[in-house]
């Protein structure tokens, strides 16, 4: 049976976000626990009437924010909150620019298929003079640039780049569109660290201007990396905010 009351079609939210917010929610409710397993992909997509690709992105957010993991051949399975590591959620940063009632809305600056250079090839673990799309990001609120993205991923679909991934700029949804492989888990790295002449352009702001730096890692199944970036967010306008456990929704 179909559940059109979880899953609003006609919303500007994206279909996989919603999933993901519903399964959260069930995950942050105990209505899901710790060693459950998620219903398969098929499952979802038949009861919820949606594609089979939106079900895979809104579990791969689910892994991204530590909540759920994979296991090959075996299925996804409700994760124990991390007690024993800082856990920021980067996922909802345009929710939060609007929560702060500012319009978020990003500007491509650049996209194109280059050949990986030997740096480029070691940090995806692929032969030098692959095939990679680079893809360049400035995410603003209300005017002001608050974040600059690069990301580079392994390019075997030759597809095109749509409009729908400006709207919604995520690394892992650069790799599910434009790599033959599944993306199924993610790695971020938080770091302080201050800008260099590029990024002080972007951002506008003066060299040096101290920054959160996040190095994310896309893996597929096999977990061979198929993604990697860089999300610079500016010091000065942006906070990073850590809850332990799942149940945080009265913390304020």
């Amino acid at each position: 049976m179909q559940d059109e009351t979880i899953v609003d079609k006609s919303s500007i939210i994206p279909i996989y976000y919603q999933l993901f917010k519903y399964v959260e929610n069930q995950i942050r409710t105990g209505e899901l626990k710790p060693g459950d397993a998620l219903p398969t992909e098929m499952e979802l997509s038949e009861r919820f009437d949606i594609s089979r690709m939106t079900v895979r992105r809104a579990i791969l957010e689910l892994v991204t924010a530590g909540m759920v993991y994979t296991q090959k051949g075996k299925g996804t399975f409700v994760a124990k909150p991390r007690l024993d590591n800082v856990v920021f959620d980067l996922n909802n940063f345009y929710d939060e620019i609007r929560q702060k009632g500012m319009k978020p809305y990003s500007e491509l600056l650049e996209t194109k298929i280059i050949k990986a250079d030997e740096k480029l090839a070691k940090r995806l673990g692929i032969a030098v003079d692959t095939r990679c799309l680079l893809f360049r990001v400035v995410i603003f609120a209300d005017g002001e640039p608050l974040a600059y993205e690069t990301r580079y991923t392994v390019y075997t679909k030759s597809t095109p780049i749509l409009e729908s991934e400006l709207k919604d700029p995520s690394l892992s949804n650069l790799a599910a569109a434009h790599s033959d492989t599944v993306p199924t888990r993610s790695k971020k790295v938080l770091m302080a660290s201050h800008t260099i002449n590029e990024e002080s352009k972007v951002l506008g702001v003066k060299p040096g201007t101290p920054v959160f730096l996040m190095i994310q890692t896309i893996y597929d199944g096999d977990n061979h990396i198929i993604a990697w970036g860089k999300a610079i967010f500016r010091g000065d306008r942006y906070k990073l905010v850590s809850y332990e456990g799942w149940n945080t929704e009265d913390i304020k």
